[in-house]
């Protein structure tokens, strides 16, 4: 099932990515040539494509494909999962939120300028996302509140659900595995009282989520290889 690490997964896919790229080739063959490369800018078109790459287009994009940043926030306010781009606000972003951006400051939806989906909340008011068409690239980018309109939430499926739970454990999750389980795998060794101290849950399966499954293996009296299988399963949904 999709979910946000799927979502975040497909824009890491396109970290570096120039011009002319795949995203305008694509997007152009679905909607026409008018969106053929160096025509127009392709922020938007980026997160319409890792959406539809990752399986998430419904979530993401729930009135259809996006090129135009304003009528995409517009679809989040009109489904009632529009954040303001408050201070306050900011802090509560989540991985895979989509964050629009005016350059200006404005705080007006009909000046955004730009998008970008949010890969982790640095808190104090800042998130680290990817970015399409930024420098003419893909790239990752530190955003704060101050040039945040807002962002929307899309309805993520599987495990960017409220609902907490222990991914199954088959086949094995390990160092180097990224996607939907992992981020479920993570926000769970989190609710179970782990630490992720640097990146929270993003999907990757790196060192410091290593160090949370040993942790939580230690607790649970089986062997602490940071390998998660059906035994660390079985122990995470009985701590749940």
């Amino acid at each position: 099932m999709a979910g946000v690490g799927d979502m975040l997964n497909e824009a890491r896919n396109s970290l570096g990515l120039g011009e002319p790229n795949k995203i305008h080739r694509w997007y152009a063959t679905r909607n026409g040539s008018a969106f053929a490369a160096g025509s127009t800018p392709w922020c938007d078109m980026a997160i319409t494509y890792w959406a539809f790459h990752s399986g998430n287009h419904r979530a993401v994009c729930p009135q259809g494909d996006r090129a135009y940043t304003v009528w995409h926030a517009q679809d989040f306010q009109r489904l009632g999962r529009w954040h303001s781009g408050t201070d306050a606000s900011v802090r509560a972003a989540k991985p895979g939120d989509i964050v629009f951006i005016d350059w200006n400051g404005s705080n007006s939806v009909g000046a955004i300028d730009h998008v970008g989906v949010v890969e982790k909340n640095l808190g104090g008011g800042r998130v680290q996302t990817i970015e399409g068409n930024t420098d003419n690239r893909c790239l990752r980018r530190v955003r704060a509140a101050d040039v945040i309109v807002g962002y929307g939430r899309p309805a993520y499926s599987g495990a960017s659900s409220d609902v907490v739970s222990a991914p199954s454990g088959s086949p094995l999750l390990r160092r180097g595995a990224g996607g939907d389980r992992v981020f479920q795998l993570q926000r769970a060794l989190l609710k179970a009282g782990e630490k992720l101290p640097t990146f929270g849950a993003d999907g990757d399966f790196g060192a410091e989520t290593e160090a949370a499954v040993k942790s939580f293996q230690r607790k649970a009296g089986i062997t602490a290889d940071g390998i998660y299988g059906p035994q660390t399963a079985a122990k995470l949904a009985a701590a749940l």
